[in-house]
């Protein structure tokens, strides 16, 4: 299999099986990835998060508002800038992000199931490398 076919195929099923293991949470497939960028990151401005998920910036809005209006998320203006809203998860935004943590490492125990952890640690090695050549290429586009 092609590299592409092989990432992109991996992928989709990684994220199908996500989504069905926290499918009782109602989050929509975008959402996850940004609870868990606001958990380390709290107080995170839309501008930021977009960047970091790979989100356009005028998707966030769409996303965010019914993460808003999920109770999962608030925005808050600080520090006297009236232009900018930054984005703090609620009680029920970091319950939300210990459901998806447990799920991802559930899944991360699983798919790697009799491979060795030298394999393992190869693999990620690479894919660290191939992630990181990846991020130089779009920042010469």
């Amino acid at each position: 299999m092609e590299f592409q076919n092989l990432l992109n195929t991996t992928h989709s099923m990684h994220r199908k099986l996500a989504m069905k293991m926290i499918a009782d949470t109602g989050l929509t497939p975008g959402q996850p990835k940004i609870l868990n960028y606001l958990y380390s990151h709290d107080g995170a401005n839309q501008t930021e998060i977009a960047a970091a998920c790979f989100i356009e910036t005028a998707s966030m809005t769409s996303v965010l508002n019914g993460m808003e209006a999920k109770g999962l998320v608030e925005r808050r203006r600080q520090n006297g800038n009236r232009r900018t809203y930054y984005i703090f998860l609620t009680d029920k935004g970091k319950e939300m992000c210990r459901i998806i943590d447990a799920a991802f490492t559930e899944i991360n125990e699983k798919v790697f199931v009799g491979i060795s952890s030298e394999d393992v640690s190869f693999f990620m090695d690479v894919f660290e490398r191939v992630y990181e050549q990846l991020a130089i290429m779009l920042e010469e586009l």
